[in-house]
């Protein structure tokens, strides 16, 4: 499949720092790939990533994507071009890497790996609409079609391990958590994963795929142009192996009532895409997952300098506090 070439591995290992990032270097990271800047840059929402709309001295803008470095490795970001351009492919609305000269979509520039990406507008989708909520079933349908066609080699899995115990390991470890709450987060967490393995005994055996790994609605694009009417899936960043819930939750979280909303995203599932009641045993599971996944992915933007100025107190001090929760003792 064209664009599972790489044109170079990135020094990644010494974490460059993104202050490293200039305008200047954005723009020849482009040139050295055949797209000439006119200079106009906006940086785009991206948490890990650095990711920007460049407007060109001729044709449309396209968006520069800088992987933070050491965070995937070549292979693993590979692999989620490969399954956007595979989507793209049979024709289902998705944002994928431009393949360039020599089929490659992964490219290096100084300590940096990058990709590039064709424009594309659009709005939030509105998810209190039920036909919007079927018509983002149907997709999503479509999408876990595909994605079960084959699994991922590199990327990794949501399950318990990764995004409950091994988090649950870290925090502990690198003592994040104060000490006057350290036997009561314990006890919460604790008993947390234990409700979470319930849920996935009451499931019975899972049937995982290929999935868009944050599938939310900041990553839809909604379009009312003609033919291309309706949504677009954006930033296959977060591609993992897992349950189809985990996607079907998520685009109905924002609903009232909730499940009302996930009954009318399956319902456009389905035209596509078989799916097990069994499944729906851990959507709070996999919710309960993804809050103790992001407080360990909080905890580590501290400790890789990743969010100086949102998170300045998320740095561990010598007593095993973070410097925000020693303060607020020290208050009290």
């Amino acid at each position: 499949m064209g664009g599972m070439e790489t044109s170079g591995t990135a020094p990644d290992a010494g974490l460059t720092p993104y202050s490293g990032l200039t305008p200047d270097l954005v723009l020849d990271a482009l040139e050295s790939v055949g797209f000439r800047g006119d200079g106009r840059l906006l940086a785009l929402n991206s948490y890990e990533n650095r990711v920007y709309q460049v407007w060109m001295e001729e044709g449309a803008p396209v968006v520069a994507k800088f992987y933070r470095p050491a965070r995937w490795s070549d292979a693993q970001i590979l692999e989620e071009h490969g399954f956007a351009l595979e989507l793209a492919e049979r024709e289902i609305p998705v944002v994928a890497p431009l393949v360039l000269e020599g089929a490659k979509t992964l490219h290096a520039f100084g300590a940096f790996r990058f990709a590039v990406y064709p424009k594309r507008g659009g709005r939030t989708p509105e998810l209190e609409d039920r036909e919007t909520l079927e018509w983002m079933g149907r997709f999503i349908g479509r999408i876990h079609a595909v994605g079960a066609l084959k699994p991922f080699v590199e990327r990794p899995a949501l399950d318990i391990a990764s995004f409950g115990t091994e988090p649950r390991v870290f925090l502990l470890s690198h003592g994040f958590i104060p000490h006057d709450l350290l036997d009561a987060w314990k006890s919460v967490v604790e008993q947390a994963l234990d409700g979470v393995a319930r849920c996935y005994a009451r499931a019975g055996e899972l049937r995982v795929l290929r999935l868009h790994g944050d599938c939310h609605a900041g990553n839809v694009l909604w379009t009312e142009e003609g033919e291309q009417r309706g949504p677009h899936f954006v930033d296959f960043d977060d591609c993992r192996t897992g349950p189809r819930c985990r996607t079907c939750g998520c685009c109905s979280r924002a609903t009232a009532p909730r499940w009302a909303g996930l009954a009318d995203v399956l319902a456009g599932y389905e035209d596509f895409h078989e799916f097990d009641a069994r499944e729906l045993n851990l959507i709070e599971a996999l919710r309960t997952l993804r809050l103790i996944h992001y407080s360990a992915w909080l905890a580590g933007a501290g400790t890789t300098r990743r969010f100086p100025r949102p998170f300045p107190g998320s740095t561990p001090s010598a007593t095993g506090r973070t410097a925000s929760s020693s303060c607020a003792s020290r208050s009290r």
